[in-house]
């Protein structure tokens, strides 16, 4: 099978499943606690990276939140962060969602690295450019890089009473590579090849993956039924 078709049928797949049920109307208040606060970092790099682009990353937190609203944003999950195995005090602009969806037969069918290819082609794009969207922010020289980390529910039976596993990948992007892609220089396919990409399989790590990607217009174009946009808020594709 052919990266291309595999696309297309994976692509099917995932555009069956809804997102997880009906989301309330929106709010004009997003949740406070998704930044971590400058107090709570250990490095004075960090701090003042913390410090001065506090705004750019509570908007960031809100344009989720309203924007988004089947994507649940970890607590303190948004900030700048040591990516994992860093020797020196790079600092990546991190942001951790949760994404709810149905269950799908065909879904859970795919492959475990074919899953991870695909939430990679539906979301790393679009939350990378939402990161991005401050121009200060991105043109910090003490800005490393990005990284987005992505969980949701594995598709298998779990026992009764038991708690359901997640799947996760986290998705390093270095800021030149980040740079290109947001600059139309470099397709996803290319920042997939470039990015270092790690899986876990609930608590266990399986260490760093290799992905096919592909375009993937889910998140400029889904709508959560019921789901009313404060008339306040602007959302951007």
């Amino acid at each position: 099978m052919t990266p291309c078709v595999r696309a297309a049928i994976v692509t099917a797949v995932l555009l069956a499943l809804a997102a997880g049920g009906a989301a309330p109307a929106g709010s004009a208040t997003s949740p406070d606690d998704r930044v971590l606060p400058v107090d709570q970092y250990t490095t004075d790099k960090a701090r003042r990276l913390a410090a001065t682009h506090e705004r750019a990353l509570r908007d960031l937190s809100a344009t989720i939140y309203h924007c988004l609203p089947w994507l649940e944003v970890h607590k303190t999950s948004i900030g700048f962060y040591r990516p994992k195995g860093a020797s020196q005090d790079d600092r990546y602009l991190s942001m951790r969602v949760y994404i709810e969806q149905d269950a799908s037969p065909q879904f859970a069918r795919l492959a475990r690295d074919a899953r991870a290819a695909a939430m990679f082609s539906r979301y790393v794009g679009p939350l990378l450019r939402r990161m991005a969207a401050d121009r200060n922010l991105v043109a910090d020289a003490s800005l490393d890089g990005f990284s987005v980390i992505l969980d949701w529910v594995k598709p298998t039976p779990r026992p009764a009473g038991g708690s359901p596993v997640h799947e996760t990948i986290a998705v390093f992007i270095p800021k030149p590579t980040a740079v290109d892609y947001l600059g139309g220089r470099l397709e996803v396919g290319g920042l997939a090849d470039v990015a270092r990409v790690l899986s876990w399989d609930g608590e266990t790590a399986l260490g760093q993956i290799k992905l096919t990607a592909w375009d993937d217009n889910f998140v400029a174009t889904h709508k959560v039924a019921n789901y009313e946009l404060d008339k306040n808020i602007t959302c951007s594709r």
